[in-house]
């Protein structure tokens, strides 16, 4: 994706939302967690219909964000989209009204258990230590869902940095909810991706004005040197 900058007409409103461009960049590691969302063979192996192009560019900045996390004490989440019956059951319309039939017949037989489509991509550097956390939903926060938020609350966990694909589906549901879930929250920028630069950006500047922070990940890395 390209540079991110957020357009001279928001920069105002954030000086009058908060005291500045950021105002989660004080939360010390120990209780800071990466939420990588959907960074799933289902989205990113080219053969799939469901694949992004650009997730795959968002890798090395991931992989980067995470190391320089754990070593200063943080914590690493690992986020997978998974079908199950019951999920069907639960939100039918998603499942039986907005999909078309093949979208839906390959999308369940990808994110069931067991599926290579809906592992974590192996160029994504998961360490023994990190959580690997199944969802059912669009948000990693939807109570029913996942138990995310029981994760972070148990290591108490103040602040989130979301990440992963695409920006303006899961990674942005999952961003606003923790923000409603009191988590500081912050967008990474080079750290999400979706299918056109118009839908990324626009996501993360209309998260900016109202919901939380967005920044790149070598800005955060820097907070824990």
């Amino acid at each position: 994706m390209a540079e991110f900058q957020v357009p001279v007409w928001a920069q105002g409103r954030l000086v009058d939302r908060s005291k500045g461009r950021f105002a989660h960049d004080v939360v010390p590691a120990e209780k800071t967690a990466l939420v990588v969302v959907d960074m799933q063979t289902y989205f990113l192996d080219s053969s799939s219909p469901a694949h992004v192009p650009q997730a795959l560019e968002i890798v090395p900045a991931i992989n980067r964000l995470a190391r320089a996390l754990r070593t200063a004490g943080g914590h690493v989440v690992w986020i997978r989209t998974m079908y199950t019956k019951e999920a069907e059951a639960s939100i039918s319309h998603f499942h039986q009204i907005l999909l078309k039939p093949a979208a839906y017949e390959y999308r369940c037989k990808a994110l069931s258990e067991g599926s290579e489509a809906s592992k974590i991509w192996p160029g994504l550097d998961v360490a023994p230590e990190d959580l690997v956390m199944k969802k059912t939903r669009f948000s990693a926060f939807t109570a029913d869902a996942s138990e995310l938020d029981a994760h972070l609350r148990k290591r108490e966990v103040e602040a989130v940095l979301v990440a992963g694909t695409m920006t303006n589906v899961c990674c942005d549901s999952t961003a606003r909810d923790a923000m409603m879930h009191n988590y500081r929250t912050t967008m990474l920028h080079d750290g999400n991706a979706s299918l056109t630069e118009a839908e990324h950006a626009s996501t993360l500047v209309n998260f900016h004005m109202y919901f939380g922070d967005v920044a790149g990940c070598d800005e955060v890395m820097a907070r824990y040197e």
